[in-house]
């Protein structure tokens, strides 16, 4: 109904008031990926350490303390570039918008909001015996793959012409690709109750196995495209 009454009070936009409509929701989400992705920084602090006990020793032992830290804030600048990278792609697709998605959007955005505390909370007790950050954290990134999976599907649908030029196998390869970072994540979660050492590479290796995946099947489509 919401969505009916949506489209009614649309059509009385003036020519180009909807495009522009649609860049609002671009800019704004250009801007909530850029202020989550610099938070990450701000939560690893500079580390004190009294003047009586300062040494190059000292120093690099507290540089040694932030190294979880510092990996947390890799994976998910990496993740949250890869994320805003995709909804680029994805709004190259849309030439139209709707109140739903609109509202899937704004879902999106939610879940990369979280990401600076998620990544904190799970840096700082990752590699201890407590498992909540780590779900906690996993939870966070699924839900960020699984909005995203929704949106492609949502868009892939021809019916709804919001979309230009995305086609079936397009669709296909971003919603599969969209799963797969949840899915690495879930595997870290049963792999980390077992070793917690082994369990914190398997993050950072993430570009990697996509490439491994999807690098075939991202060539194919590019060739079929040209």
């Amino acid at each position: 109904m919401a969505n009916q009454l949506h489209n009614e009070l649309k059509k009385d936009l003036p020519a180009g008031k909807a495009g522009f409509q649609l860049e609002r929701m671009i800019f704004f989400s250009d801007a909530v990926f850029a202020i989550a992705i610099t938070l990450l920084i701000i939560e690893i602090k500079v580390p004190e350490i009294h003047k009586e006990e300062l040494s190059e020793l000292t120093v690099l032992q507290a540089l040694a303390q932030l190294a979880p830290k510092f990996a947390g804030f890799l994976v998910s600048f990496l993740l949250i570039g890869q994320y805003w990278v995709m909804h680029h792609r994805m709004f190259g697709f849309v030439i139209n918008y709707t109140e739903r998605l609109i509202w899937l959007n704004i879902l999106l955005l939610l879940t990369i909001v979280l990401m600076p505390f998620s990544t904190a909370f799970y840096s700082e007790y990752v590699l201890r015996s407590v498992i909540t950050p780590i779900i906690f954290y996993t939870v966070n990134i699924s839900l960020v793959g699984i909005v995203n999976f929704f949106m492609w599907r949502y868009l892939s649908k021809p019916d709804r012409h919001l979309t230009e030029n995305l086609t079936k196998p397009m669709s296909k390869y971003f919603s599969l690709r969209s799963l797969t970072v949840p899915v690495i994540f879930i595997i870290f979660s049963f792999v980390y109750l077992y070793s917690p050492i082994i369990a914190f590479w398997i993050p950072i290796s993430i570009p990697l196995i996509l490439r491994l995946v999807f690098g075939s099947m991202k060539k194919k489509l590019f060739a079929d495209k040209k």
